[in-house]
């Protein structure tokens, strides 16, 4: 979150128009959840706000292996990530493997070649934050406090995970070796 990804995939959009572009539209889920009244910090909820978005996910995996490459801007292993991971930042030791086994079976499926993980600092999370007035970001602190530390230790370290630090690029900079690095991908 305020890492620069939206940002690097307008570049992508820009600049590589051979590389198909995945972004994450999570109104119709939203909209679900609020109309089912389902609140994400109450278990039995959790579980079923999580099958909303594993389904989305799996769904629109399978429109992006139609393309020789896709990008992703919040992919199926966020979505696992997330969906194994946030009951533990609100101090919660729900059972998930086993009460999403289908689901997780089926958006692991959906797992990436290749990731590209976006890091920063969080004093520099944190300013991107301040300078984007376009988005509520709501969870921020949330994310930033309890989710990335896990993150950053569910995701670093993976063999197919490339890592890019960000602190000190410009948007521009940032764009430019996203799209090197997915150039590279595609090459080997």
């Amino acid at each position: 979150m305020a890492v620069g990804k939206t940002t690097a995939i307008r570049y992508l959009q820009e600049h590589a128009p051979y590389i198909n572009i995945s972004y994450e539209d999570n109104t119709d889920v939203i909209e679900e959840v609020k109309r089912r009244g389902l609140d994400k910090n109450k278990y039995p909820d959790y579980l079923e706000i999580q099958k909303l978005w594993l389904h989305k996910e799996v769904v629109r995996h399978q429109k992006a292996v139609e393309y020789p490459c896709s990008i992703m801007d919040y992919g199926a292993e966020e979505i696992e990530f997330y969906t194994i991971n946030y009951p533990k930042s609100i101090g919660e030791d729900w059972e998930i493997e086993n009460a999403l086994k289908k689901e997780l079976s089926e958006v692991r499926k959906c797992l990436p070649d290749r990731i590209l993980f976006l890091d920063a600092a969080d004093e520099v999370l944190r300013q991107h934050k301040q300078n984007d007035t376009t988005r509520s970001r709501n969870f921020f602190e949330h994310h930033l406090q309890y989710m990335m530390p896990l993150k950053r230790a569910w995701f670093i370290g993976r063999e197919n995970v490339d890592v890019l630090r960000v602190d000190n690029l410009s948007p521009e900079e940032v764009g430019q070796k996203v799209k090197q690095w997915c150039d590279e991908c595609m090459r080997s």
